[in-house]
């Protein structure tokens, strides 16, 4: 009689099965966009009207000043219309503001470059910035203006004397700023370049720029500032169609409500090259700023 065996089966494994996750849910663009808006525009809106209502509630019938409500009844077209043409000195206010702006573009375009690659060398040394310091100081503290009367004895022409009071205005912030931001710069990185022998050139691009990029900006952004209160001012005094002598224009010819809606440009689009700068730095310098 034979006995068999039996064996026992080889129990199966189970199969791992992969089940497909759904995607993340993304939030709707108003959703994303709701926390900035509350945060960053409507305290500062709120703020404007409230500025607004009081000015309006405080401005009696016949005061020195108008009020926002006949700003906006007289010069209100100024606003609607910023790029109209009706001749050589009849234009909207948008097209004075373009043109005080290239000469902002290259006036604060050379104090740049130059501010920097000077500023670069002389934190370089601490000697040398002790030996200049005194004089930058005492330049930088002249007014704007106070420069105009030698520019035009220089240039005997109005568009260089405004560029050159642009530059010699806005160059002093970025000039000191870029010399801190280089003597800022930590020996480890001064340490890294020698071992990789760098030249000056590439120590300058990969070492320099980004490590003393918050102190350049700062300066940058200062100096925007200041040239674009440069221009105003000294077209006021040199003529021409920029934003600057149309404000000294319609002084002479009593319009006041013309000159509020004047400052609204100036300050709207020193706002705007302020912010444009910051934005620049913060690319340049990854987010450091």
């Amino acid at each position: 009689m034979s006995v068999s065996v039996l064996k026992p089966r080889a129990a199966k494994t189970p199969t791992a099965q992969l089940v497909a996750l759904p995607p993340p849910a993304r939030k709707p663009i108003l959703k994303r966009l709701q926390k900035p808006l509350v945060e960053n525009v409507i305290p500062p809106v709120l703020v404007i009207a409230a500025i607004l209502g009081l000015w309006q509630a405080l401005s009696a019938p016949g005061a020195a000043l108008p009020a926002p409500l006949d700003i906006w009844a007289t010069s209100g077209d100024l606003i609607m219309h910023p790029f109209y043409v009706a001749g050589s000195q009849d234009m909207g206010l948008g097209w004075r503001v373009l043109t005080s702006l290239g000469r902002v573009g290259v006036g604060f375009g050379l104090a740049a470059v130059v501010g920097v690659i000077v500023g670069a060398v002389l934190g370089q040394s601490a000697w040398l910035m002790r030996g200049v310091d005194p004089l930058f100081q005492v330049l930088r503290t002249v007014p704007p203006l106070a420069w105009l009367p030698i520019s035009l004895a220089a240039f005997m022409d109005s568009r260089p004397s405004a560029i050159f009071v642009i530059f010699i205005t806005a160059i002093w912030p970025i000039l000191i700023n870029t010399a801190a931001g280089v003597r800022a710069i930590p020996q480890d990185y001064r340490n890294v370049a020698a071992v990789l022998r760098l030249n000056p050139l590439e120590f300058f691009v990969k070492i320099m720029v980004p490590a003393a990029a918050p102190y350049i900006f700062s300066g940058l952004r200062i100096g925007v500032g200041l040239a674009w209160l440069a221009i105003v001012a000294a077209e006021m005094l040199t003529g021409g169609v920029g934003i600057g002598f149309f404000i000294w224009d319609a002084w002479n010819s009593s319009m006041l409500t013309d000159i509020f809606v004047a400052l609204l440009y100036i300050g709207a689009t020193g706002f705007a090259l302020d912010r444009l700068v910051a934005f620049i730095g913060r690319i340049v310098s990854r987010g450091t700023m």
